[in-house]
């Protein structure tokens, strides 16, 4: 990394710098530790959270979801000891696996803003390192949709299950058909609720401006290879655009996906959602209720463990394969490695 850039992390409408540390490998070690030491962050006094001042000296309260307690802590509780003994303040955390708030106290203002900031940066670092939990999608199981997919899937088998890696094993779950917007880590009940009030909040803003209060009317049609070898392929999709041409469904997508990453919801992993139905997947093969992980943490374990398959002849046979037009008349939060009564993900709110 260049010491004269160094990587910028925005947290609640900040930005700090986040400057180069040597971290110390532990063996056999339970809890990964993060070393949040003087040179980690800025510990300017800021204005980016309320510090109210008491009796003793001052203090400031921070929402936690409790999966993450742990690195505060850190092993052996150094983590929390070190960020307590060089910023002069005490750090309160509850029991694991009680929600609530973290208070940080101290004499000094500027110690109290030091260790929040301290915290807010160590648990940005390792939220980005958490599996997402739920993910925006609309829906694309309708039942003729469905019978169309299962259609191609019998005729992918057909005409192309010789080609290396190709087997049934590959394809979506038909009740499962989805277009993902983006994903979410949402660790708590309070960041579930969070992010069904910024759903409803964008409905209002935007939503039904933009779709007139109307359905947007949809055609899956043609399939996609997302790398670079179509010979080696991990994921195949089904492509969705607009019956009308129209760019609808993108400025929506785009535009959800901008203020759930304002709101420190959701990662920025591109200026544009790309818009895909995945049909086919090489995580399938191990496991059926697998989905793409698309955050810049995205499973390396998992990609060293997958089998691609060799997509030329299915693009080729399969190029402008018609699955159907589809009404979408809601955006849904779903739930990861979950099911509803119709098979498709279980919904925790949707506009």
């Amino acid at each position: 990394m260049d010491v004269l850039r160094p990587t910028l992390i925005s947290i609640g409408g900040r930005v700090y710098r986040k400057n180069f540390i040597q971290e110390q490998a532990y063996k056999h070690e339970e809890e990964e530790d993060f070393c949040a030491g003087p040179g980690d962050c800025t510990d300017e006094p800021c204005d980016a959270f309320v510090v109210e001042e008491t009796e003793r000296g001052f203090q400031c309260r921070a929402e936690v979801p409790s999966p993450l307690y742990k690195y505060i802590i850190g092993k052996k509780g150094e983590t929390k000891k070190r960020i307590e003994t060089e910023t002069r303040t005490s750090i309160s955390i509850p029991k694991p696996g009680v929600e609530g708030e973290i208070v940080i106290t101290g004499q000094h203002r500027g110690g109290v803003i030091s260790a929040r900031t301290r915290i807010d940066v160590l648990l940005d670092s390792f939220r980005k390192k958490q599996p997402f939990t739920h993910f925006l999608s609309f829906a694309l199981n309708q039942p003729h949709i469905q019978e169309k997919f299962l259609q191609f899937k019998e005729e992918v088998l057909e005409k192309c299950s010789k080609d290396h890696g190709v087997s049934s094993s590959l394809f979506q779950n038909p009740a499962k058909l989805h277009l993902t917007l983006g994903t979410l880590v949402l660790l708590n009940e309070q960041e579930i609720q969070k992010a069904r009030d910024l759903l409803q909040r964008c409905k209002e803003d935007f939503v039904d401006q933009v779709t007139g209060g109307k359905p947007l009317t949809v055609e899956v049609a043609g399939v996609e290879y997302m790398n670079d070898d179509p010979a080696m392929t991990d994921v195949l999709y089904a492509k969705v655009h607009m019956k009308d041409g129209s760019d609808k469904l993108q400025v929506i997508a785009d535009q959800l996906v901008e203020r759930f990453v304002a709101s420190g919801l959701m990662l920025k992993e591109w200026d544009r959602v790309k818009l895909h139905a995945t049909v086919m997947n090489t995580l399938f093969r191990k496991d059926p209720s697998a989905e793409e992980q698309s955050t810049p943490m995205a499973g390396k374990s998992s990609l060293k463990e997958r089998e691609s398959f060799n997509g030329r002849n299915i693009l080729k046979l399969f190029e402008n394969f018609y699955f159907g037009e589809v009404q979408l008349d809601s955006v849904r939060l779903s739930q990861r490695f979950s099911s509803d009564a119709s098979g498709y993900y279980a919904t925790s709110g949707q506009l």
